[in-house]
């Protein structure tokens, strides 16, 4: 979705604030050619005929029907904080409710782990997701042309989904913006994956900070599958969130969408 990089920015400065007082979490560090190197198709050609121009366009079309169509769902979601070795420090799991156009609400059902980093870190990350649902928390970072260039670099499988790839470069220095590289799915004009890192420095503690998000299609809509978000804090070293979310369920209007963007000649 085109909003993703809200969420991802804000994700991003919620670890940062979480965990950059806490010493008690050995996290991991990721950099984009260890990130790539998990992309195992190579990058291939662009096809003739298309410009970063018509993508732009294109995904916000389908954007509009997507969220046109999106009545609700419903998710599981695991909030973790790991070490490089596995072992998990925090974790809440919950159900997340979404109901257009709005409204979020998530119960916790498990936790475990080191209560001062749930508290800081990942009871915040959820608050801040469903305030910003309702609209009480807004920043322009949507990946459109007022706020990014593309550049388009060639094409690639990534999963079941052939992508094109392009480098995504910020126009104006914000902390709500990203730079770094997008997959959009050929064929819907969907974000598959998004890689990068905050286009403003955070802050004089924050030495890195690397995030990944990758995107599932469930019937003709593309919902989050996984966040990763990578923080490089001076003197405390590394840190690392992840973000599973699994079992949707999901309401909308298929066939209205289908309609529409067959009227549209998508």
């Amino acid at each position: 979705m085109i909003r993703a990089s809200s969420t991802l920015c804000v994700l991003v400065m919620l670890v940062v604030t979480g965990l950059s007082t806490l010493v008690v979490v050995a996290g991991a560090q990721v950099n984009e050619e260890q990130e790539e190197s998990k992309l195992a198709a190579p990058l291939e050609p662009l096809r003739a005929g298309i410009a970063e121009e018509q993508v732009f366009a294109e995904m916000a079309a389908h954007n509009e029907l997507r969220s046109a169509a999106l009545l609700g769902y419903t998710a599981q979601r695991t909030y973790q904080v790991v070490d490089p070795k596995g072992k998990v420090h925090a974790e809440e799991i919950g159900r997340m409710e979404y109901l257009a156009p709005d409204k979020k609400t998530f119960v916790l059902t498990s936790e475990k782990g080191s209560g001062v980093i749930r508290h800081m870190a990942l009871n915040p990350l959820i608050a801040s997701e469903i305030d910003a649902a309702s609209g009480k928390q807004h920043h322009d970072s949507s990946i459109t042309p007022s706020n990014y260039s593309l550049q388009l670099l060639g094409e690639q499988q990534v999963g079941p989904y052939h992508c094109f790839v392009a480098q995504a470069s910020p126009k104006r220095m914000d902390k709500y913006l990203f730079e770094g590289k997008v997959w959009i799915d050929v064929h819907d004009y969907a974000i598959v994956r998004i890689q990068g890192h905050p286009a403003k420095k955070l802050s004089f503690w924050i030495e890195q900070a690397d995030f990944v998000r990758e995107y599932q299609k469930i019937d003709e809509f593309w919902l989050p599958r996984r966040d990763e978000t990578f923080v490089q804090v001076r003197l405390y070293g590394k840190k690392v969130l992840t973000i599973d979310h699994q079992d949707y369920t999901v309401k909308g209007a298929v066939d209205k969408y289908v309609a529409a963007a067959a009227a549209g000649g998508f």
